[in-house]
């Protein structure tokens, strides 16, 4: 069961996510700091570890619009929450799977914060309110990156498997 920690409207901007100010700090282990910024109060709940691993951000249409940046993933993915949105801005989505960062595009999702949700491959049950609403998986493959947790892992991974097969057919 996902707790829903944040709840947000249409057109989320990658400037909301990981405002432009911080830009110059770009590695992984110190972005999340900055996550949400503009929102003092939900930013400190981030830091001081308030929000568990597997909590969820449940957004509107067009998640990560705005910049490319892809701190606005990895600060995300820094806390390990899942991002519930009715779509996904494109580059945000595709910075997002190559990061791990885990996405679940569902057009129809209702939840507030506080909700339980139980998220499965192809609905999401929210158990405070008992409705349910069906889920867009991803493509295969994309869902592979994420599931590795994220594109270098996932590479890591082929070149071992290709690797064991050469090895075996040389037995």
């Amino acid at each position: 069961m996902a707790k829903v920690v944040l709840k947000l409207g249409d057109d989320i901007s990658t400037d909301i996510i990981y405002p432009g100010r911080y830009m110059a700090t770009v590695l992984p282990s110190e972005t999340p700091q900055y996550a949400f910024a503009d929102l003092p109060e939900f930013n400190s709940k981030l830091r001081s570890g308030q929000i568990l691993p597997g909590s969820v951000i449940v957004a509107g249409k067009n998640f990560g619009c705005g910049s490319s940046r892809e701190q606005a993933a990895s600060t995300l993915k820094g806390y390990d929450l899942i991002v519930v949105a009715k779509n996904f801005a494109r580059i945000f989505m595709q910075n997002a799977i190559n990061l791990g960062l885990r996405l679940v595009v569902c057009p129809e999702i209702e939840a507030e914060e506080g909700d339980e949700l139980e998220i499965l491959a192809d609905k999401i049950i929210n158990k405070t309110s008992d409705k349910e609403f069906t889920v867009e998986p991803l493509p295969k493959a994309r869902q592979a990156i994420i599931d590795a947790g994220g594109l270098i892992p996932y590479t890591r991974l082929r070149l071992l498997s290709i690797k064991g097969k050469k090895k075996k057919g040389r037995a």
